[in-house]
């Protein structure tokens, strides 16, 4: 990710949880905190609860692709925490492509001029 770091830390995804706003959908939740930095730091959840640890990082590999393609078209300088529901372990790369840009928008953090893209 050109743009972006990862959250590691449990305090660091514990402060986003704690000070953050958060949207959900029908797959993932989005939990956004401003950091101070001009670059973003993405962590990505994904529960014991959706599935194995095969079908976890399916998941995981779709949220972070998702992020890597659009990323260009996210503000800079925020915290981003994405959990992933159990219903996105049955979810296609569309799906979860489209409900992560669907949070962005409700946070508004996606950039104003993608907003009238056909496939945002």
């Amino acid at each position: 990710m050109k743009f972006s770091e990862s959250l590691k830390k449990n305090h660091q995804f514990q402060f986003v949880y704690k000070n953050g706003r958060s949207y959900a959908n029908k797959y993932l939740i989005m939990y956004v905190k401003e950091n101070g930095f001009s670059k973003n730091r993405v962590g990505i959840s994904v529960s014991k609860k959706v599935g194995n640890s095969v079908v976890r990082h399916r998941v995981t590999r779709l949220v972070r692709e998702s992020y890597r393609l659009h990323e260009s078209i996210f503000n800079s300088g925020l915290d981003i925490v994405i959990i992933a529901r159990k219903s996105a372990a049955s979810a296609g790369y569309e799906e979860v492509e489209s409900a992560l840009l669907h949070l962005g928008k409700l946070h508004q953090i996606i950039k104003v001029y993608f907003y009238f893209d056909e496939r945002v």
